[in-house]
C-alpha cells in the first residue's frame, strides 16, 4: 500500500513537552513521582516505585457519507506501590494535588501493612534494572484536526463505495490519533534520585504514539450480504497506508466473500491467513507466560528445552526494533530487555517472564513484565516465493481461513473450537468462499503440526508471521 502523508513534525521521545501536545511535561512528572516517593519514604515503607502517566488524542468516524463521532480523549493517573517488608500495596489516583498524592501514597502503605506477606513480591533485582537505553523513535504526535480526519475517514469509506456497485453499505469508517507519555521511578531501602538512572535505582521514562485508520464495507443486499474489513496502524503517520488503498482493499476482501457455501463436515490441512496467524502465535505466548507457568495452568506445562514446533520453527523476541509497535528501552519494572530467541528449531528457549514469575518458577525475569515485545515467528524452509498463491498451492485441498469468531481457545487443555469463514481451495486454486463453519483441534497439536510459514507477513500489533499452514484440522459444516 501507498503511504499517507502527514506534516507533524517527529520529534524524540525525549522532547514530550506540553507543546507536543500533552498537559504535562516530563520535569513535572518527575516532581509528582518524587513527591509520592518522598511520602512513602516518610510512611515508613522500605520500598517503592510510582509512575505518572498521561494519553491523550482524537478519534473521528463516520457513516455512509455522513459524521458520526468526534472524540478527544485526555487522562491521567498516578499509581504507586508501596513494599513494607515481604507485603505490597498499590493504589493510583488522576488527582495529581498534593493532598490527594498523600492519600494514595497511606492507601497504598495501609494495604501493604495488612496484606499476606509475599516473599516473590520485590522490586526488581538491582543488577537487571536498566541504566541506559536506545532511541527507538516511538514518538510521532500527528497533527490532525478533527476536519482532516473527517476527511481522511470519508475518502477511505468513498474508496470502498467506488470499488464495486455490489457494496451497498458500511459499518463505518474511522481515524485515530493517539500519544502518551509517562515517568516512573523506584525507591530502594529508602534511596531514590529522579534526576538519572542509577544501578539499582530506577527512573525513566518516554512518549509513545500509535495511529490508525480503518473501514468496514458492506456487499451483497439481504441475507446474502457479506462484511469485512481493513485497516492501517501505525506509531507515524506518515507510514499509514493511503485511505483509498485501505478502502479499496477492504471492499475487495468483502467482495470476495460473496455467494459463501456451506460445506460437509471433514478433516483437511487449514491454511491461516498471516493476520490470523498472529493469533496462534498469541496463543502460544500465553502458554510460555510466566503466570501461566507457576500457575500450572498452560497446556504447555514445563516445556522448557521441549520441542513444541517442527524443527524449522523459530520465534524470536525483540525489544529494540525502531519504531516497533511493541518496541520498549525497559519492560515495566523498569527491567533491561533483551533480543533473545524465544525457540529455536522447534525447542522452546525462553518464557516470557515478569520479576515476580521468574522468582516463584527460581529463574531470572526476561524483561517482559507487561508482555511480550516484537515477535516475529519465521521458518527455516520458507522461500522468498512463498507469497499467498504459493501457500495455496502448498495448502492443496484443503481450507483457506480469513477470520475467525468466538473465544473457543482452553488455555489449561489446549482445546480449540472457533467460528471461521474464508475460502475452500482445490488443487492449490480457490474454489468459492465458505461460511457458517467451525475449525477445531488442539493447540499443542497444531503447533506441531505447522508445516509451512508463508512469506507474505504482515504486521498484527507487535506480532509478525507470514500465512501458516496446518497439516489438519477438523472441519465442521452441515
Amino acid at each position: 500500500m501507498s503511504k499517507l502523508t502527514s506534516n507533524s513534525p517527529s520529534p524524540s521521545p525525549s522532547s514530550a513537552r506540553p507543546e507536543a501536545g500533552f498537559q504535562y511535561s516530563r520535569a513535572q512528572f518527575q516532581e509528582l513521582v518524587e513527591t509520592a516517593l518522598a511520602h512513602a519514604k516518610k510512611l515508613g515503607a522500605s520500598d517503592a516505585g510510582a509512575e505518572a502517566s498521561e494519553g491523550c488524542g482524537l478519534s473521528v468516524s463516520v457513516r455512509k457519507g455522513e459524521l458520526e463521532n468526534v472524540e478527544r480523549n485526555r487522562d491521567k493517573s498516578l499509581g504507586i506501590t508501596v513494599y513494607v517488608g515481604d507485603r505490597r500495596g498499590n493504589a493510583s489516583t488522576s488527582d495529581f494535588s498534593q493532598a490527594a498524592i498523600e492519600q494514595t501514597v497511606q492507601a497504598a502503605y495501609d494495604i501493604a501493612r495488612f496484606t499476606a506477606e509475599d516473599p516473590f513480591a520485590r522490586l526488581p533485582d538491582p543488577e537487571d534494572t536498566a541504566t541506559d537505553w536506545p532511541e527507538l523513535d516511538l514518538f510521532h504526535p500527528w497533527a490532525v484536526t478533527s476536519e482532516q480526519a473527517l476527511e481522511l475517514a470519508l475518502a477511505c469509506e468513498a474508496a470502498a463505495f467506488a470499488t464495486s456497485k455490489k457494496i451497498t453499505n458500511s459499518e463505518g469508517a474511522g481515524v485515530s490519533a493517539q500519544q502518551s507519555h509517562f515517568f516512573t521511578a523506584h525507591m530502594r531501602g529508602g534511596v531514590f534520585d529522579v534526576t538519572a538512572p542509577r544501578p539499582g535505582v530506577f527512573c525513566g521514562g518516554y512518549a509513545s504514539s500509535r495511529h490508525s485508520l480503518s473501514v468496514a464495507p458492506i456487499a451483497g443486499k439481504g441475507a446474502k450480504m457479506q462484511r469485512d474489513h481493513w485497516y492501517s496502524s501505525m506509531r507515524d503517520a506518515a507510514d499509514l497506508a493511503t485511505p483509498q488503498a485501505v478502502g479499496r482493499y477492504a471492499a475487495e476482501r468483502a467482495l470476495a466473500r460473496l455467494n459463501g457455501r456451506k460445506i460437509a463436515t471433514t478433516e483437511c490441512p487449514v491454511l491461516f491467513e498471516s493476520p490470523l496467524a498472529a493469533g496462534l502465535l498469541g496463543g502460544f505466548v500465553q502458554a510460555v507466560s510466566g503466570g501461566s507457568q507457576y500457575r500450572k495452568t498452560t497446556f504447555l506445562l514445563d516445556c522448557m528445552g521441549k520441542q513444541v514446533f517442527p524443527r524449522h520453527i523459530d520465534i524470536v523476541d525483540d525489544p529494540f526494533i525502531v519504531k516497533g509497535k511493541g518496541s520498549s528501552p525497559f519492560d515495566g519494572e523498569g527491567v533491561r530487555p533483551q533480543q533473545r530467541k524465544v525457540v529455536s528449531a522447534g525447542r522452546v528457549k525462553g518464557y516470557f517472564l515478569s520479576s515476580y514469575s521468574a522468582r516463584k518458577l527460581g529463574m531470572k525475569t526476561t524483561g517482559n513484565a507487561g508482555g511480550s515485545h516484537n515477535l516475529s515467528l519465521t521458518s527455516r524452509q520458507t522461500q522468498a516465493g512463498d507469497d499467498l498463491a504459493e501457500m495455496l498451492r502448498k495448502l492443496g485441498t484443503g481450507l483457506f481461513v480469513t477470520e475467525l469468531m468466538g473465544q473457543g481457545v482452553n488455555g489449561v487443555t489446549g482445546d480449540y473450537s472457533r467460528g471461521a469463514s474464508g475460502y475452500w481451495v482445490e488443487n492449490g486454486v480457490i474454489a468459492y468462499p465458505v461460511e457458517e463453519i467451525t475449525i477445531a483441534g488442539n493447540l499443542k497439536d497444531m503447533l506441531k503440526g505447522i508445516e509451512a510459514v508463508g512469506a507474505d507477513v504482515y504486521n498484527y500489533g507487535a506480532k509478525s508471521v507470514g500465512s501458516i499452514l496446518i497439516n489438519r484440522m477438523k472441519v465442521a459444516g452441515h
